[in-house]
């Protein structure tokens, strides 16, 4: 990590045990983020591990990108208000790369561009995906769950919140590695948005977790940092619990919502 967060660790005394008496040190306290992404993390989800192993049905995999671009266009959304939460300029500045990464620069291709390229490549509606009309109940509360959690806690706790970043190059590069290999109906132009994270996600984080490690100096602070990013993790995980309970078992899937044309046989609707 970067210097400040060498800075930090000089100044922490060291931990006698988790929010004990004693800060962690800056050490510890990465330690203790990395941990929940081991734990909580999406990766672990059984409908991801499905979508690797090359077991969804394309209706399956529809019913994914559809959902999830609610939370994809939600991002750029999020990072703004973060953004307008700080009265320091060089956070700002370096915290708006991630606007242009998702909205792109005029006349550009941004994350939600190739996001709805994705859709579209597997065969959805464009306008049908953007509208967000077929969307599961539960993304919408997921992602507005999200955006309040930005909107109301501390900066701090909020920029914690995106260290998800940490844990995405390991999900992406495998979920693209399978979905080329166990999808015949699915190439590289598909799945063009995943290329660009692997690069904007590392060094996103990097940022982000400097930050937090700087600023949680109290253990409340580093209490209240682990705690919002085992939200976000919550979140996400939730999202897939949704697509998991209508899509795959037990198939119920709420009324208004997409229905993939190959469902398996389930539940009565």
């Amino acid at each position: 990590m970067g210097s400040g967060l060498g800075r930090h660790g000089d100044r922490v005394v060291t931990n006698t045990g988790k929010y004990g008496a004693a800060l962690l040190s800056a050490e510890e306290l990465e330690a203790e983020l990395r941990q929940v992404g081991h734990h909580r993390y999406h990766i672990h989800h059984p409908f991801h591990r499905l979508m690797v192993d090359g077991k969804l049905t394309k209706g399956q995999l529809q019913a994914w990108a559809l959902n999830r671009y609610c939370y994809q266009s939600a991002i750029p959304r999020k990072d703004a208000i973060i953004l307008s939460r700080s009265d320091d300029r060089q956070f700002r500045a370096t915290w708006r790369e991630r606007l242009v990464d998702h909205d792109g620069e005029e006349g550009g291709e941004g994350g939600i561009e190739r996001w709805i390229k994705l859709a579209t490549g597997l065969g959805l509606d464009e306008i049908e995906v953007v509208s967000g009309d077929y969307d599961l109940p539960v993304t919408h509360f997921a992602v507005g769950a999200y955006l309040e959690l930005v909107s109301k806690c501390s900066l701090l706790e909020a920029v914690a919140s995106s260290l998800t970043e940490m844990f995405s190059p390991a999900i992406i590069t495998e979920r693209v590695s399978a979905m080329l290999a166990k999808y015949d109906y699915i190439d590289e132009q598909v799945l063009a948005y995943f290329k660009p994270r692997l690069t904007q996600a590392p060094r996103d984080a990097n940022f982000a977790l400097n930050y937090v490690v700087l600023h949680a100096d109290t253990q409340q602070k580093q209490r209240a940092a682990v705690q919002a990013l085992e939200l976000k993790c919550n979140i996400l995980w939730t999202m897939l619990d949704g697509l998991y309970y209508s899509y795959v078992a037990p198939g119920f899937v709420p009324p208004g919502a997409f229905i993939a044309t190959d469902q398996p046989d389930g539940p009565s609707q």
